[in-house]
């Protein structure tokens, strides 16, 4: 089981003023984090610390109590990023996308087709697989990146604003997806703007000018 803990952590771009200040919080194995707050809050900068993007000012963060390092190492360690901007190939298909993932992370060629094929029926997109990701629609390419994310099965996974592009369906079945991969024992940690979506999470870490308090916990 792997846990991601913050502790008297102070992040921040540059040498520009601290984003947020002396942020401690846990992530837990089994349960699914909301981090909420306006745009411009730090609920990316935040994931990105817990992804091995963004190194702490002050504090340290850890995985299974072990110094995370940085984005390699976190990969190493199971550590998923789905990220806001979908972060994928516009010439490469989804089934490509996800394969080569599957494969940069330890699985076989036969376990990548069998991993993307499974992620991509499951954020209905089985009959998108061969299309180029600049052939989709916004939403589309956002659930083909949820299914990258999830078919790396991952210890932590970090989904940042996941659903800011979907219809009400689609935002309901990702939701279950990812309650799904805290259920299997990953921690996962949900970056939102919607109240809805943040009601579902087991807790709330709300971010406002630079701080982090506990909406619910």
């Amino acid at each position: 089981m792997t846990s991601v803990d913050l502790a008297s952590v102070d992040l921040g771009y540059g040498t520009g003023e601290p984003v947020l200040r002396d942020v401690t919080v846990s992530a837990r194995p089994g349960e699914v984090l909301a981090i909420t707050g306006t745009s411009g809050a730090g609920k990316t900068t935040l994931l990105s610390a817990m992804a091995g993007l963004l190194a702490p000012r002050t504090g340290a963060v850890t995985v299974a109590g072990e110094p995370l390092g940085d984005r390699d190492a976190a990969v190493g360690r199971g550590v998923v990023l789905i990220p806001q901007e979908n972060g994928l190939a516009a010439i490469l298909t989804a089934a490509e996308n996800i394969s080569v993932a599957v494969i940069a992370t330890g699985g076989s060629p036969a376990d990548a087709r069998r991993r993307t094929a499974d992620a991509l029926a499951a954020v209905g997109l089985a009959g998108q697989a061969n299309q180029l990701i600049e052939e989709l629609s916004g939403g589309q390419q956002q659930r083909a990146a949820i299914a990258r994310g999830l078919a790396l099965h991952g210890e932590v996974v970090l989904a940042d604003e996941v659903t800011s592009e979907l219809d009400a369906a689609n935002r309901q079945k990702v939701l279950e997806l990812l309650r799904a991969e805290a259920d299997r024992g990953a921690t996962v940690v949900l970056a939102t703007h919607d109240p809805e979506a943040a009601a579902l999470c087991d807790r709330e870490l709300h971010l406002v000018d630079g701080a982090a308090t506990w909406a619910r916990q």
